[in-house]
């Protein structure tokens, strides 16, 4: 499918998918060294001029967000196109998700062989999603991804890389997330660091989960922010970033104090 990146807007499919049958104009199985080896060059590259000062993560969207995308045609406020092939046609719902899954697999294991250290999969829209629709449709693709990656790498004798799950908000999946064989489970803003310690047990790396727009606040109350988060996460199995991506419009300084502040610690 054609994806345009277009500034101020972000990714938008033209000619998005609208029934089953538009399923058939998908090209599979996709040769990911042809379609996409220009990531892989671009990481090798990255991988060498950091010249081990910092570990390189590789990612993906995960297969309902990647959906979402194709069925929207990009970005929107309902997802309600989406979701409505989920209701309307779940077994061809499950069938592009395959696909999907398919791709992710051999994308973040090519992703690995380029020199990525970790892997890290974004399900940023399960927020969209109730438990019900979660648990049929998302989290076995989920699942699947990372068994399915670490048994390649392994097959391909590659270094098995810690890979992270983040689906915001899914609250209501973290045990099951946690479960999913992920070494790190990342936190959106919303949930308690705490809580989410003694739902996930002490086996599992926690990520997260400062808001991101904390970084629009004055610099001494970013700074007791950070201190508070960092408090309630401990030090053991954690991971400190924040709950949601980057905003455009943010101080890279703002970004400074965050991370010295976490370093003071």
């Amino acid at each position: 499918m054609v994806v345009e990146m277009r500034p101020g807007v972000g990714p938008v499919l033209p000619e998005p998918l609208e029934t089953p049958t538009d399923l058939q104009r998908l090209q599979h199985p996709v040769d990911v060294n042809a379609t996409l080896g220009y990531v892989f060059k671009a990481i090798t590259l990255t991988r060498h001029r950091l010249e081990g000062k910092v570990p390189l993560i590789g990612f993906s969207g995960a297969p309902w967000t990647l959906m979402g995308y194709m069925i929207e045609g990009g970005g929107t406020k309902t997802m309600s196109k989406a979701k409505a092939w989920l209701y309307q046609y779940p077994e061809a719902s499950k069938e592009l998700l395959q696909l999907l899954t398919d791709v992710t697999v051999d994308y973040l294991v090519g992703q690995v062989q380029a020199g990525a250290q970790l892997l890290q999969l974004f399900e940023s829209n399960a927020d969209f999603l109730g438990p019900a629709l979660f648990y049929q449709f998302a989290l076995p693709a989920i699942a699947e991804i990372n068994q399915r990656v670490k048994d390649k790498c392994k097959q391909l004798k590659l270094e098995i890389v810690p890979m992270t799950i983040f689906a915001k908000g899914a609250h209501y999946a973290l045990e099951e997330l946690s479960k999913c064989g992920y070494d790190v489970v990342s936190l959106d803003w919303t949930l308690d660091p705490e809580q989410s310690r003694q739902r996930v047990g002490p086996n599992i790396t926690l990520q997260g989960n400062l808001d991101p727009c904390a970084l629009y606040a004055p610099n001494v109350s970013l700074e007791r922010e950070v201190k508070e988060m960092v408090k309630k996460f401990g030090k053991k199995r954690y991971i400190a970033n924040l709950g949601h991506g980057i905003y455009p419009d943010m101080d890279p300084e703002s970004v400074r104090i965050f991370i010295d502040t976490i370093h003071s610690f």
